[in-house]
């Protein structure tokens, strides 16, 4: 067909024949990525709110979450404490593993379409995991971290270093720069869906340095920037009266706030 042609009439058609090719791939592109379904994740409804689940810290101790989620109950909410397995100090993914299935049950019991989450220490990295990796986004409608090593604390780094035997595997890792909290803070820290809050206490000395807890995303909230008074510790952040009404406050309403001094007398009554 195309010997018979001129030479400089072979290469127009020719060239034409590539300017259709190209638009037939250009079209089925377009058309290819009208039918993806990656669309984001659909935020749950933050005007109602479901059961309150509580994630004990490392060691797995709920006496602590206990006193928080008694407090939730006076307010009239559904507050449950998670038993964590392997005492709380074994691979922080499967303790998410642990959340996800207590998720389910609240919601399979109570009829809610979501879930509050409280973390406490470790419980807040477990939260995170849970959202980013188990399907925690489309569940939650607030997740609210209490001094929560986000970005590791030298306390795990140097137990892991000088005494590796008696570091297990939580302790290893919340060590700065483990591979879970490398591959957790790799991307979107606080993933689309729920509303992220992160109270913590300059003060700490568990995780360390305390800034560690800060979230990109999330509202911060060293709660000394709300009562400068304040001596709370690491270990206090679930007894302190005044935390339980911040945690109150972000788990309340129609939406998270952010607090600061003009609140310290407020939420001290």
């Amino acid at each position: 067909m195309f010997s018979s042609l001129a030479p400089a009439r072979r290469r127009f058609v020719l060239a034409l024949l590539v300017l259709v090719a190209v638009g037939v791939v250009v079209v089925a592109a377009v058309v290819a990525s009208s039918l993806r379904t990656d669309d984001p994740v659909a935020s749950v409804d933050q005007s109602v709110p479901g059961p309150v689940l509580l994630v004990p810290g490392f060691g797995g101790s709920t006496d602590a979450l206990d006193v928080l989620a008694a407090g939730l109950r006076e307010d009239g909410r559904d507050a449950t404490v998670v038993a964590l397995p392997d005492g709380g100090v074994g691979d922080l993914t499967a303790q998410a593993g642990t959340l996800r299935d207590a998720a389910d049950a609240a919601l399979t019991r109570t009829g809610a379409t979501s879930v509050d989450v409280v973390g406490y220490s470790a419980g807040g990295v477990v939260a995170r995991i849970w959202a980013a990796d188990l399907g925690g986004t489309e569940q939650a409608r607030r997740i609210v971290t209490l001094g929560s090593p986000h970005h590791g604390t030298q306390v795990a780094g140097l137990a892991a270093q000088v005494l590796p035997d008696q570091c297990p595997t939580a302790c290893q890792q919340l060590a700065p720069d483990s591979s879970v909290l490398t591959a957790l803070n790799s991307g979107d820290e606080t993933p689309e869906g729920p509303q992220w809050v992160s109270i913590w206490t300059e003060v700490d000395q568990v995780v360390t340095p305390p800034t560690s807890a800060e979230l990109d995303g999330a509202i911060d909230i060293p709660v000394q920037s709300v009562c400068a008074d304040s001596t709370v510790d690491h270990g206090n952040l679930p007894r302190d009266p005044l935390v339980a009404a911040m945690v109150s406050a972000q788990l309340d309403g129609n939406s998270t706030v952010p607090l600061g001094a003009g609140d310290c007398a407020r939420l001290r009554e």
